[in-house]
């Protein structure tokens, strides 16, 4: 909720689910079932193809172009070489992407262009690493590069088998549309994409190699999976790789704690990003899985300040209320 002056000005509703890598509900607040679109949560899984088929590790890309292939990145200097590296190793260029430009998602990235009067291009998208490895995928696969990114091409299809195995659904009951990106984006309810989470780090544990791959990837690089000043890169380094987490448009996330095998997911009603990263902390935390001292940039989005244009705090954002029982009742 969001209070000035201690009068409630806005309220977010936030659907959530917490479930166990075996299937089981543990918790849910308002719909667990509540069907939504994935976006870019899904993305550990779709290049889950390329990485299992060998044809990630026969380009010789390493674990920080897997961090990108699951990243919806800051657009910042580090990010988009990476990028127009994994390019070129396929011999390909940016206008091969079908992902458009769009300004760096990271304050820096975005300072970094205003200052040097660089010109936005694709490999500045947030989601220019998963095209890149889309774009590998075809190439494997001897399927043409141009239209990778529409939903009957062999890349997309294979995506919607990885997403259907690891969410256990069945094909037709996912919702198939266009992501902000160009590619395919899947609907499904909260709870099934929570099992994808529980089952991925459990694989992990397991020692399924794609899994663990993919897990320590985003958990030992949060920078290239976010970016200096993103939620996701904050909050896997302040758990220390024990939480996998990722961001999607609209209001949605889905994360695991590592060492309980735990997926939550998470859709806030309106889609705003300022009710979702305090749901965030707040199931986290519910499940103690924060440390007992937040860093201070992640400690704003427990409580964080309405601030005018002078600055001023004249108001708060926070959780309104969760009970931690059967159920989670959650009020954001």
């Amino acid at each position: 909720m969001v209070t000035r002056d201690g009068l409630v000005e806005s309220r977010h509703r936030v659907h959530a689910a917490v479930v166990s890598a075996e299937g089981a509900l543990i918790d849910a607040a308002r719909d667990p079932e509540l069907p939504v679109w994935w976006r870019s949560c899904a993305k550990p899984f779709q290049v889950m193809p390329l990485l299992r088929s060998g044809g990630f590790d026969a380009l010789g890309w390493g674990v920080e172009e897997l961090a990108l292939a699951c990243a919806s990145h800051g657009g910042e200097p580090e990010h988009v070489a990476i990028a127009q590296r994994m390019l070129e190793r396929l011999g390909l260029e940016e206008g091969d992407l079908a992902c458009g430009p769009h300004e760096p998602l990271a304050s820096r990235g975005a300072r970094v262009i205003r200052d040097s009067a660089q010109r936005i291009t694709r490999l500045h998208n947030n989601c220019s690493g998963k095209h890149a490895a889309m774009l590998a995928r075809a190439a494997q696969l001897g399927a043409p590069t141009a239209g990778y990114e529409r939903a009957p091409h062999a890349v997309q299809q294979d995506c919607l088998r990885a997403v259907a195995e690891w969410t256990g659904m069945v094909i037709p009951r996912i919702g198939v549309g266009v992501d902000g990106c160009g590619v395919s984006v899947f609907a499904l309810p909260l709870a099934n994409m929570a099992l994808a989470y529980a089952r991925l780090v459990r694989a992990a544990a397991e020692g399924d190699a794609a899994s663990r791959r993919v897990v320590s990837a985003m958990t030992s690089h949060p920078f290239l999976v976010g970016g200096t000043d993103r939620f996701d890169t904050l909050l896997m380094n302040a758990c220390g790789g024990n939480v996998v987490c990722k961001i999607g448009a609209e209001g949605v996330h889905t994360f695991a704690i590592v060492d309980r095998g735990l997926g939550f997911a998470l859709k806030v009603e309106d889609g705003a990003p300022r009710a979702q990263y305090p749901a965030v902390l707040a199931l986290l935390a519910a499940y103690d899985a924060l440390p007992a001292t937040l860093p201070e940039p992640l400690r704003e989005y427990v409580q964080r300040a309405v601030r005018n244009t002078r600055g001023e705090a004249v108001g708060l954002i926070r959780v309104g209320h969760m009970d931690v029982g059967d159920r989670l009742e959650f009020a954001s």
